[in-house]
This record gives structure tokens, sequence and C-alpha cells, in this order.
């Protein structure tokens, strides 16, 4: 559904959110927590900063904090920086013209799913993520792990 970038996008983010009221998060400290290659996340960092979902903070105690706070940064806007939204809504089945007047087999069906999927990310904001009250797992190895190390399996609560 997103792209690994976009995924590690959302990793750094979340643990930007967890430290928003620490100031700025050095690249090499988010690529460690987040478990992403230290040169791809600084790639995607900045990208991030272009779009202004993160500033960038040079000199010794600089790094990397949310533009905003937590609860008004959406998925949609972590999401946008690397893929428009007009990116997301191509064919599911490849065709070069899919619409409601010319459809693919799927596309009804898929226009429901895929619109359920962008509320999700328009509707949800780091800090909904953050104040999950569930605990959070590593997917690879289901041990506890800090938060912001990514990617989130939700269990009990």
């Amino acid at each position: 559904m997103i792209s690994k970038t976009e995924e590690y996008a959302l990793r750094a983010a979340i643990h930007l959110a967890w430290r928003y009221e620490d100031g700025p998060v050095r690249s090499s400290d988010l690529a460690e927590v987040a478990n992403v290659p230290s040169n791809y996340l600084s790639k995607v960092l900045h990208q991030l900063s272009r779009h202004g979902v993160v500033v960038s903070e040079r000199g010794r105690r600089g790094g990397f904090h949310l533009s905003r706070h937590p609860s008004s940064v959406t998925l949609a806007d972590l999401l946008a920086a690397f893929t428009p939204q007009e990116g997301r809504a191509r064919c599911l089945l490849g065709r070069d013209v899919c619409s409601d007047e010319d459809p693919c087999p799927a596309h009804h069906h898929w226009k429901l799913a895929r619109r359920a999927i962008e509320d999700f990310f328009a509707n949800t904001t780091l800090g909904d993520v953050i104040d999950s009250r569930t605990t959070i797992v590593d997917s690879d190895d289901s041990r506890p792990t800090s938060p912001g190390a990514v990617p989130l399996t939700p269990t009990g609560g």
C-alpha cells in the first residue's frame, strides 16, 4: 500500500512525534531506532523537510524535528512528500484508462477500498499513532521495543 521510502518516513516521523518535546533528533539516532539505513534516511528526512513536515537544524545540537505538533501532522501529509494523491489513484489492474465511465473489472470495489485507505491517511495524525494505548512490538521478532521502533504491530491493550 505504501512504498518502502514512505514506510521509512513513517517510522522516522513516529519517533520524532514521540520526541516532540525533546528538540531536534540527530539523523543517525533516528536511523538506529527506526532500523533504517542512515544514508537512505537522510534523503527521506530532507524530502520531508522540503515539504514542510520536518525542520532541519544545523549545529552541534542540531537534527530534525516535526514542523508542527504531532496532532496536526496527518499520515497523508507525510505520504504526500513522496507520492502526490493523484499518483495513488491508479488502476488496480494497471490500465492506462480506468474510470467510472470505462471501468476495469475491479474498479468499483477498488474505488471503495482506496477511498477508505485515503480517509484513514487523511484522518489519522502522528498524535493518534503515538497516543495508542496498545503495547508496541517489532513485527520481525515480537519482542517489545522502544517507541519509534516500527513497523508497529499492536498487541494486547
